[in-house]
Parts: structure tokens; C-alpha cells; sequence
């Protein structure tokens, strides 16, 4: 079935479930800078809002607005930057 997740003191919330492409995810992020890792490639779409993103041997933010989508390598770790709140989905794969 879903399951819940949040991190960042409940600044970024998600349900993940199972698509006919693999696992899931749709949240949202509030306001705020945050950084993460990941385990598996993860292909992250702007629902609303829009994402400012430093991935792994990059310089500088790319800004990712409604439904643009980058990737974001297996174990790396990887900035977010969100100017209001904003909803996105991730794919795993």
C-alpha cells in the first residue's frame, strides 16, 4: 500500500507507492535549502513550484521549473534549493 514519509523536521513530506515503472514518490518541500542522498538513480519532476538543484560536479544551481525533470545519479548526494513551497515526484529506478 503507501507509505509515508518525512524528513527535514517535516519540512519535506512524500508517499511512496508502486507504479507499473517501479517505485515512487509524490511530496512536497518547503521553503528551505536541503541536501540529500540517494541509493538508486532517481529521476525527480517538478509538479508545482520550482526546484533550484546543484547535482554532484556541478558549479552552479539549474533551475527546474513545472514539469521539467533531471536526474540525479546512484549514490551521490545532491543539493535542493526551494524558494516556495513546491510538489515534485521522484522515480526510482
Amino acid at each position: 500500500m503507501f507509505k509515508t514519509n518525512e524528513y527535514f523536521d517535516g519540512q519535506v513530506k512524500s508517499i511512496a507507492f508502486e507504479t507499473a515503472d517501479g517505485r515512487a514518490t509524490i511530496g512536497v518541500m518547503a521553503q528551505g535549502e536541503y541536501n540529500f542522498a540517494t541509493s538508486t538513480v532517481e529521476y525527480m519532476t517538478v509538479i508545482s513550484g520550482q526546484m533550484d538543484v546543484m547535482l554532484p560536479g556541478e558549479t552552479e544551481w539549474k533551475t527546474y521549473r513545472e514539469f521539467e525533470t533531471y536526474v540525479v545519479p546512484k549514490d551521490v548526494k545532491f543539493k535542493v534549493w526551494v524558494k516556495a513551497d513546491t510538489a515534485y515526484r521522484c522515480l526510482y529506478r
